[in-house]
């Protein structure tokens, strides 16, 4: 898919109706127009992303190969790169949380080890 066209997301925002219904899900920018009546989700799930940014929900429902794939003939651009979400940034409070949580095991394990050397004594 090389050279996609570029669009900002105040473009894509403009497309927000049952009859024009465009939606992003990973920088990719999706006319499901004609996909409504098939969606097995159901229209009104489209409709209320319409415009926006769907990748989280998209994620969240956790989509099959077979859907990935069929998305594919629906591309009709992507956003410009510099309103792309950084895969960094749309990541950090997990990635923080992530940390925390495995530093504090970590703490923890290493607190164990320590007290039970100290026990053995």
């Amino acid at each position: 898919m090389a050279d996609l066209k570029q669009y900002t997301l105040a473009e894509v925002a403009k497309h927000n109706t049952a009859t024009d219904l465009w939606m992003i899900i990973e920088d990719k920018v999706y006319d499901v127009t004609k996909f409504q009546a098939e969606h097995p989700g159901g229209e009104e799930v489209l409709v209320e992303a319409a415009g926006k940014d769907a990748t989280t929900e998209f994620v969240d429902v956790g989509h099959s190969s077979d859907a990935k794939e069929q998305m594919k003939q629906f591309v009709v651009g992507e956003i410009i790169e510099a309103e792309r979400k950084k895969k960094k940034a749309a990541c950090q409070p997990d990635c923080q949380r992530m940390a925390i949580i495995a530093g504090s095991a970590l703490a923890a394990g290493i607190g164990l080890v320590l007290i039970y050397k100290a026990l053995k004594k």
